[in-house]
């Protein structure tokens, strides 16, 4: 026998038993006995008698058969004992098959194997039907109840798998029926349960299906689409209709006398910023006006946060009192700071009762369990109108409307003004509608409410603050001016057109019942607008102030409203009842009349270009009512957007986004310190060698903007080098006046004095690569900054004056139309005594830019703002092709701790793995130390920011993308106001405003045109 048929049947019987042999060709020795009880072949033996007796051959073959037995074993076991299998030799012989054999005995000798392999067949090792066991090249769908599927040879035992299925009995699940799941109670109760830690809007379950949802600011709030829909939102702003639902806004009501509200918030913002809450056009109720608010007589340091402010209208039919209604609309993130700052300015310090209706009782387990215990007639029948009652009130009727806590206070009264403040948050709904078409699809959804006659039938009408005022005349007047200006918007081409901040006050029925039939679009109609006049007086001067009055700041009326809606079910069922189906719904006086009230939004107010963009409106409902609105505006062809939305919105209208862009607010510190710590979790989630090596790329900080560092270095220089100005005043005096520019800023040749003065040596701009010391993190940090820094905290510049000194600054110098025309205004040169006002006022300021690629790329948060070079400028006028410099790769000072790092942790785990002794755990790690290095970052504190890098650091990018709107890179982000001052005094007059961005994972400068729009 060949040695390869030898491995092959040492292969076979490597798994069997011990004590089983199988018959082969040739044994192992020569002494094993055979089945014939002699060493000979059974066909070399022949009967002598062949006559001889069954019995005298039975007793032969159970003689054999116990010799064979026990001399089977022992033979085995010599010649399986090991992997080789069977030695070949010259003793082996060949063997032959008995010809006759005892069943019984052969079986009761192997009874132990017969049963193994009985007990291995029929147990099972898995719990896998026999069809999952197949490969899946041969796996059919119909397996699991189609037998034939399956190959002939599995069909019986799959066949007793579904027999024994069958007659198993399943355990009943402890779940409830699915007519208990669908019960309203009980979604009502489990929706409850949800919105304990976040808060619903009433448009959340439309979302939910449609949108990727974040839990932001205690609201579970619709981030984005889930298709993609990034270009088709754009294009929704641009020329059609898109829509949000800002209801997650919070409104808090002052409500007192004009002189005591006014005087009590004039501490909290300036003039000089912008409007006040006293502006003329605001005051009366005519338009919407915004101010930024700051810690009373603060200005321009602590800021808290921008708002949107609304006066009720004077002279409202009806309206006698003297006191006044103020609403401040603003951004949830800022809401506790302002709230307690307009408490401490009002002096509002005692609580009152709460006037805004709590809904109770709420559903509680308890209840729960009251209302599953229905006699048995009634499980299984459907809850109708007359199983409950007439007079049976619903639970809780608006579904993620913000249940209140009652133990929670939400007025306050001022025993010293009289002023009360109430906080309205999550009684009113507001979708914003932006794009040329909201106005279209406003006055197409929309319909006034009819005015009620004296001969219609009131008896049982639930609104009965309708009809009281279509009894007065001058209420039925003034909703038909409403009205009339209301239908003149449909021909409007854009509601930029429109003053900015109008109000419109209106009255409008449900809009559920002209709801179409499937989704259209609608456009301007400009049969509407066919009295020019009208039109002509309505662009210019804007809505009339009486017209701008609401039922809306009523909160009785709006608690009837939201209480008496019919509801969606009440609706369907009347519309079934419909002689011919689909046509419209008349419901006479028993229709729902819906105060609103529509606010018109400027859109992009700053620069030059595209004013206007982004123009619509704002539409305020009762709570309540937030589907029955947002499902009609969605019909009309408007697009959804979300929190993303929003913020591309912000970034074309070039405005900053709460609070993402307030540096200086607590709402923008704690924002910027909540995505540091998201995209360093995500950093560190990748292995070492698939993420960028920000120290080897000299970026500093790669997930937040060091605003503080920023403003401070850059004082920092400005200190220097008016000390090493003055100190060499005697022999460069003449030198230091013929440079033109700002003499408190560092010149090309005093970096050596000015980084002798830091303490950090600062960078030349032709340095070759940028090398950091080891210990440069230890002796250099927040520690040896002046005390000036100290006592002026960073703000952001807001003075209108100012910002529009800058914005002409930063222009070519004269030649240009640009830059005569804003001279003719009056603005005043870049000279030596306006900077120095300018940094007196504000010496630690930053101040918001826009920045435009001149060529290819696209900037991202975080972006690096850095100053250009001579040489960088000389490059770009030779080749305007040429895209900017690179950066030269800086080395690792912290490669050897990050080393030594390593090795510690290696011991540790090699301590804790063995029986080390606690002395020796003790050693390995001895104290608690800073937190761990972790490579490819810098650990705190940072060096100088400002001259780390080739090029000095100017800013840093907070939002920025490839812009559709101008067809390039467009950033927007913050600057330091000392080192802006420093690049303009320094560069040429045709290339003022030139600066390099550099993203956070690059090494290539791009440059980038440097605006400031006010």
């Amino acid at each position: 026998m060949s040695n390869a048929k030898e491995r092959k049947h040492a292969k076979k019987m490597r798994n069997q038993p011990t004590n089983v042999t199988l018959s082969s060709g040739f044994v192992a020795d020569s002494g094993v006995k055979h089945h014939n009880g002699g060493g000979k072949p059974l066909q070399s033996q022949k009967e002598s008698h062949p006559g001889t007796s069954r019995q005298r051959q039975t007793r032969a073959t159970h003689r054999l058969l116990a010799e064979s037995d026990a001399k089977e074993q022992p033979s085995s076991r010599v010649t399986f004992r090991k992997k080789g299998g069977w030695k070949a030799g010259p003793e082996g012989t060949s063997q032959e098959i008995p010809k006759y054999i005892t069943a019984s005995t052969f079986a009761q000798a192997r009874a132990a194997e017969i049963s193994a392999m009985l007990k291995a067949v029929t147990q099972k090792s898995s719990n896998s039907l026999v069809f999952q066991t197949l490969p899946r090249h041969m796996r059919r769908r119909a397996m699991s109840h189609n037998v034939k599927r399956l190959p002939r040879r599995l069909r019986e035992i799959a066949q007793k798998e579904a027999e024994k299925a069958v007659h198993q009995k399943k355990e009943h699940s402890k779940n409830k029926c699915h007519k208990a799941r669908r019960c309203h109670i009980n979604r009502v109760l489990e929706f409850n349960r949800r919105q304990k830690k976040n808060k619903w809007l009433e448009t959340h379950i439309w979302h939910a299906k449609r949108f990727h949802m974040v839990k932001r600011w205690g609201y579970c709030l619709g981030e984005r689409p889930t298709v993609k829909s990034h270009r088709a939102c754009y294009r929704a702003m641009t020329s059609r209709c898109l829509l949000q639902d800002l209801s997650y806004y919070c409104c808090l009501e002052l409500e007192g006398k004009e002189e005591e509200i006014l005087k009590a918030l004039s501490s909290m913002c300036s003039i000089d910023a912008g409007l006040t809450f006293a502006a003329v056009h605001c005051l009366s109720g005519k338009c919407q006006g915004s101010v930024v608010l700051y810690r009373a007589n603060k200005y321009p340091l602590e800021m808290l946060g921008p708002v949107t402010f609304m006066w009720k209208a004077r002279g409202t039919p009806g309206d006698t009192s003297e006191s006044r209604q103020l609403w401040i609309w603003l951004h949830p993130a800022l809401k506790q700071d302002i709230l307690e700052e307009i408490k401490a300015v009002c002096q509002c310090t005692e609580p009152t009762k709460a006037t805004v209706r709590i809904p109770e009782p709420l559903l509680t387990p308890s209840l729960e369990k009251s209302q599953t215990d229905l006699p048995e007639e009634k499980i299984g029948k459907k809850r109708k109108r007359k199983d409950d009652g007439e007079n049976t009130q619903p639970v809780k009727k608006v579904i993620g409307d913000g249940t209140r806590d009652p133990l929670q206070l939400y007025s306050w009264l001022s025993p010293t003004t009289g002023i009360v403040i109430r906080d309205l948050t999550m009684e009113m709904n507001r979708f914003r509608l932006i794009g040329p078409l909201s106005h279209s699809i406003l006055t197409e959804a929309l319909r006034a409410a009819s005015v009620h006659t004296e001969g219609e039938d009131t008896e049982k009408t639930p609104h009965r603050w309708w009809i009281e005022t279509c009894k007065n005349p001058d209420s039925v007047s003034l909703h038909r001016r409403q009205e009339a200006i209301f239908e003149l918007l449909g021909g409007i081409t854009s509601p930029a057109e429109i003053p900015a901040g109008t109000i419109l006050g209106l009255t409008v029925g449900d809009p559920r019942i002209n709801l179409p039939q499937k989704r259209s679009k609608v456009l301007p109609n400009p049969e509407k607008c066919q009295d020019n006049e009208k039109v002509r007086q309505l662009l210019l001067e804007g809505v009339p102030v009486e017209c701008s009055h609401s039922f809306l700041w009523n909160q009785d009326i709006c608690k009837s409203v939201t209480e008496n809606k019919i509801s969606d079910q009440d609706l369907n069922r009347k519309r079934s009842e419909l002689l011919v189906p689909g046509s419209q719904l008349f419901l006479g006086p028993h229709e729902s009349k819906v105060p609103i009230l529509l606010i018109q939004q400027p859109g992009k107010v700053t620069g030059d270009d595209q004013r206007g963009w982004g123009s619509g409106w704002d539409v305020l409902l009762p709570k309540g009512w937030g589907m029955a609105f947002w499902i009609p505006f969605i019909y009309r062809g408007a697009r959804v957007g979300g929190l993303k939305e929003t913020l591309v919105h912000s970034q074309y209208k070039r405005s900053p986004n709460v609070p993402d862009d307030f540096p200086d607010c607590p709402a923008g510190v704690l924002f910027a310190e909540e995505q540091a710590k998201h995209l360093l979790e995500k950093y560190k989630r990748r292995p070492p060698a698939k993420r960028p090596n920000y120290v080897k790329l000299g970026t500093l900080a790669p997930f937040y903007c060091p605003w503080e560092q920023l403003t401070r270095d850059w004082e920092s220089r400005v200190q220097a080098q008016e000390e090493s100005s003055a100190a060499s005043s005697p022999s460069g005096g003449e030198n230091g006046s013929s440079r033109d520019g700002v003499p408190c800023v560092p010149g090309p040749g005093r970096t050596a004095q000015l980084s002798e003065n830091q303490g950090t040596p600062l960078r030349d701009s032709s340095e070759p690569e940028g090398v950091m010391d080891t210990d440069c993190p230890a002796g250099v940090g927040t520690e040896g900054q002046p005390a000036r820094a100290a006592s002026s905290p960073l703000c952001v510049l807001r003075s209108r004056r100012l910002l529009r000194q800058l914005s002409a600054w930063c222009g070519p110098r004269p030649g240009g139309g640009r830059t005569i025309q804003r001279a003719s205004r009056g603005q005043q040169g870049l000279t030596e005594e306006a900077c120095l006002a300018m940094l007196d006022g504000f010496p630690r300021a930053l101040v918001w830019v826009r920045l435009a690629l001149l060529g290819k790329g696209s900037p991202g948060p975080h972006t690096l703002i850095c100053i250009p070079d001579e040489e960088d400028l000389l490059q770009l006028g030779r080749d305007r092709l040429y895209h900017g410099p690179q950066e030269p790769k800086h080395s690792d000072p912290f490669k050897s701790q990050i080393r030594e790092q390593k090795e510690k942790k290696k011991l540790e785990k090699r301590l804790n793995r063995g029986h080390a002794a606690s002395e020796g755990l003790a050693e390995g790690n001895p104290v608690a130390g800073p937190q761990p290095l972790i490579p490819g970052l810098w650990s705190d504190p940072l060096p100088v920011v400002t001259s780390h890098c080739s090029r000095v650091l100017l800013g840093f990018v907070t939002q920025g993308d490839f812009s559709m709107a101008v067809g390039c890179g467009e950033a927007l982000g913050f600057v330091s106001l000392t080192g802006l001052l420093d690049m303009l005094s320094r560069q040429p007059g045709l290339e003022r405003g030139l600066v390099l961005l550099r993203p956070p994972a690059s090494l290539q400068y791009r440059f980038a045109r440097l605006t400031i729009e006010v």
